[in-house]
């Protein structure tokens, strides 16, 4: 059985995530999407949060298995017995980073392989960053997060009020 892990913080998911977990979904035995529990950042979501809108947006993949991590991710993969690392790329700046991170991971782990998945056209200018900044301002992100989640990515900024409402004019 091939086993492949798609390490992500997903902060929140978004469509182009939910876009390459499909397509590796179709290409492997069995894909664990590993939420990374990254102390050094600030997340919109706890890790237990990205993992619960995760394991519903991918309800209907029947292969597609959700779980957290913290440490190195050839550490993980090896303990999902995973063959491939999935990474998903969306423009070449992309590329350099994961290529040198894909180097890396495969001295310290040579039977760790990593596939790199370009992203759908659609989604290429989509990052979770890009989602939160919209929704901090309180704009529209239905066209990049998948529907189950967009009210949940929307209520982490309720009360900040900071898209310019009358509360924030000044005199």
């Amino acid at each position: 059985m091939r086993t492949a892990v798609y390490p992500g913080s997903f902060d929140p998911v978004t469509l182009g995530h939910l876009d390459i977990i499909e397509r590796s979904a179709r290409i492997v035995d069995e894909l664990v999407v590993g939420v990374l529990n990254n102390n050094s950042k600030n997340p919109l979501f706890s890790v237990k949060e990205r993992v619960n809108m995760l394991k519903e947006v991918t309800s209907h993949l029947s292969n597609v298995r959700i779980e957290s991590f913290d440490g190195l991710l050839v550490d993980f993969a090896v303990r999902c017995h995973a063959a491939v690392v999935v990474r998903g790329l969306r423009a070449i700046t992309d590329f350099e980073y994961e290529l040198q991170m894909s180097q890396t991971n495969r001295i310290m782990c040579p039977d760790l392989d990593t596939i790199f998945l370009t992203t759908d056209l659609e989604y290429a200018y989509l990052s979770s960053s890009i989602v939160r900044e919209v929704a901090h301002y309180g704009g529209d992100i239905s066209a990049f997060v998948p529907e189950a989640i967009v009210e949940r990515v929307l209520e982490k900024f309720v009360g900040e009020n900071s898209f310019g409402g009358p509360e924030n004019e000044q005199d």
